[in-house]
């Protein structure tokens, strides 16, 4: 049973009974539907009371059923509200903490609503590219009006129940000391011999002029929404409440969440929101494996990776230490800090008091004694071995037992920086994206030394700091920047190729991505991809670059920290100008290796730019270092700008269908530089068998 069953005197009380948040599984909406008739068939039982055990009264559709068939098994949630709904004896639906998607449903099917304050109420289902389907785009605006659900329904957030008490939501809400279900019991003996029984769909939407709200409305939602059809869609089925008959509008909120549910938007975001939740999941490390306890971080170095994750710590109430080496350049660091908490207070962002406290909780030293006590370290140094070498054994010899050494590394391999100590199963990679205190990104490295109770630390910690963890095994380059060498070296030949920066950008860009390969070069610093090539040189000689990167920086073009780059930037002004002074540079480059340049589709760009992501991919994915598809596509939404309406490399992939990747990187083959494109065996693997990345 996944519901409990109660009679309070002489009212029944019907608890949803699914952790955490009590979705609405098959199993939760047959045993409610039963506690719905037994209550019924009671002469004793005069009400009904739906209430939610332990956090949640309902948190809507079960996610463990989403694309399976007992969404579809009666009773579907459409099935238990008309079961609430046509009661004749009176529904009480008893609300606290969370009441979202179908949980908000059902409770608009009951003939009354109460609730505790601070209840979170909401429709999120614009999030995944839907729309509510289950009444909601037809109920809510007949008790709250037609302009809040609108606003409710297209952005999907969540409002707390006390700012809904004026509305005829609900019927009451409670004194925060109140004890709920006593309260609801209450109500529900106060209006059990009430008749009629009041319905939300025997309402009407009442909204003077309607039609002149509803069309600044669309061109609002249109202008803002971009790729994605579901917030239009969510307007045009809530306009339905005012324009319909409510059995007609049901049947049109049907046809719209159906037509939703197939498109590539919405299948994309659904794939984000499972790949977020299976990114935590590590198949060898259980669950329930034991966590070390995190109350102090100490960073060392307090450059802008340094202070961007010193801030990450402080955002989460969590005390941090900063190690510098000189005074000045720690001055700096926390100077740094500083600035970007007083222009996020500018911005009405942060309170004095919240500023207080975090800055409050970043302190520097110049002693490694000082940070000896920490739980964690993170290592956030220049990408140099001989750097890390000095550092972890710096840290080996101070740091207390049981403290976790992390390296903040993008490149490097963590089994040689953990070699340095005489604890490797302590050491973790934490790789941070830039800014380190926005990107959302955080790729954990898990060494072959790395202990269970760490990883599963770091993976909590993640979640502390509002990160998405994703575990990547080590090889030079991890997840991300293993996949985007291949990116970006595609985009240097096209370059030698015929393009230009601007036009290579400007097709990524229209593709989705947040920024095209040039303009994120400009954004990082072009010399911290010089410094890895020249590596490379030495490491891997017969990998082949276009030379265009390392003769911009020959020029001291390094990026926006320099006022120049593949683009010119003006001083204060962020935006990226085309360079003669480059442009000439690449056509000459072109002479010099005696290609002769040729007119690039932009087709042709996309595909290569993102065939080279896929193709390393897979090759990531067969070597084990991502666990699957999924964690890749996650490293790429959250930390490389991919678009989101396309749902991350892997799955864009799977979308296009493989065997037509496959075929296009061995055309890709038979060009210049064809060496680049040796189709990865996974790959040809699954073409052939009519498979997917994320089967």
């Amino acid at each position: 049973m996944s519901a409990d069953y109660v009679v309070n005197g002489s009212v029944a009380v019907i608890t949803l009974n699914n952790p955490p948040v009590n979705g609405l599984g098959l199993a939760t909406r047959t045993a409610a539907v039963e506690g719905l008739r037994k209550a019924q068939a009671d002469d004793a039982v005069k009400a009904i009371v739906i209430t939610g055990a332990g956090k949640a009264f309902s948190g809507g559709a079960d996610i463990k059923e989403f694309n399976s068939p007992k969404a579809l098994t009666e009773p579907t949630l459409h099935s238990l509200i008309r079961v609430v709904e046509n009661s004749e004896k009176p529904t009480v639906a008893a609300i606290h903490t969370i009441c979202m998607g179908g949980g908000l449903e059902l409770a608009l099917g009951c003939n009354y609503r109460v609730a505790m304050p601070g209840a979170q109420i909401a429709l999120p289902e614009v999030k995944l590219g839907l729309l509510p389907g289950a009444g909601g785009t037809q109920r809510l605006p007949r008790v709250v009006g037609l302009e809040k659900a609108v606003n409710m329904i297209v952005s999907g957030t969540f409002i707390p129940s006390e700012k809904l008490a004026d509305t005829a939501l609900f019927d009451e809400v409670f004194a925060k000391d109140a004890n709920l279900l006593e309260s609801a019991i209450a109500f529900a003996n106060k209006v059990a011999d009430v008749r009629p029984l009041p319905k939300v769909r025997d309402r009407k939407v009442d909204y003077p002029n309607h039609e002149a709200f509803l069309q600044f409305t669309r061109n609002t939602v249109k202008a803002m929404s971009g790729p994605f059809p579901a917030p239009i869609e969510c307007v045009e089925t809530v306009a339905a409440s005012v324009t319909h008959k409510f059995e007609d509008g049901l049947k049109f909120e049907r046809e719209r969440f159906l037509h939703l549910a197939q498109t590539p938007e919405s299948k994309a975001l659904r794939h984000a929101f499972f790949a977020e939740r299976n990114a935590s999941k590590v198949p060898d490390v259980p669950a329930d494996t034991p966590v070390r306890e995190i109350r102090q971080a100490a960073i060392v170095g307090a450059g802008t990776m340094g202070g961007g994750i010193a801030m990450n710590f402080a955002n989460a109430g969590i005390p941090v230490i900063l190690l510098e080496t000189k005074q000045e350049a720690l001055d700096k660091g926390l100077a740094t800090i500083r600035k970007n908490y007083e222009n996020t207070m500018k911005k009405g962002k942060l309170t004095q008091e919240k500023f207080d406290q975090r800055v409050g909780l970043i302190t520097g030293t110049l002693s490694y004694a000082d940070i000896a006590q920490a739980d964690i370290v993170v290592e956030a140094v220049f990408e140099d071995m001989g750097v890390k070498e000095s550092v972890f054994r710096q840290l080996d010899a101070v740091m207390k037992p049981g403290a976790i050494l992390a390296s903040n590394t993008s490149t490097l391999d963590v089994d040689k920086i953990a070699a340095f100590t005489s604890r490797p199963q302590d050491v973790v990679g934490t790789h941070f994206f830039s800014p380190a205190n926005v990107m959302k990104l955080l790729e954990i490295v898990r060494g072959k030394e790395t202990g269970k109770d760490v990883l599963a630390t770091t993976l909590a910690l993640s979640k502390k700091l509002k990160k998405t963890g994703v575990v990547s095994g080590v090889c030079d380059g991890f997840i991300g920047n293993r996949m985007v060498e291949q990116y970006v070296r595609q985009a240097g030949f096209l370059l030698e190729e015929g393009c230009l920066p601007e036009q290579v950008d400007k097709a990524a860009e229209k593709f989705g991505f947040a920024m095209g390969p040039f303009r994120m070069g400009d954004l990082a610093g072009n010399d911290i991809g010089w410094y890895i090539r020249k590596r490379r040189y030495v490491e891997q000689p017969d990998i082949v670059y276009s030379k265009t990167a390392d003769l911009l920086c020959e020029m001291g073009r390094f990026g926006q920290k320099t006022g120049a780059g593949w683009y010119d930037y003006k001083a204060g002004d962020r935006k990226a100008y085309p360079s003669q002074e480059v442009n000439d540079m690449i056509l000459k480059n072109s002479a010099d290796i005696g290609v002769e340049r040729r007119k690039i589709s932009d087709q042709e760009i996309v595909e290569r730019l993102v065939y080279a992501l896929v193709n390393e991919g897979a090759r990531i994915l067969e070597e084990g270092i991502a666990m699957r598809a999924s964690d890749i596509d996650m490293v790429y939404l959250t930390g490389y700008g991919f678009p989101l309406f396309r749902g991350g490399p892997m799955f864009y992939a799977d979308t296009v269908g493989l065997y037509n990747v496959l075929m296009a990187i061995e055309k890709f083959a038979k060009g210049r530089h064809g060496e680049a494109w040796k189709p990865a065996p996974l790959l040809v693997k699954l073409a052939a068998e009519g498979k997917r990345f994320n089967d």
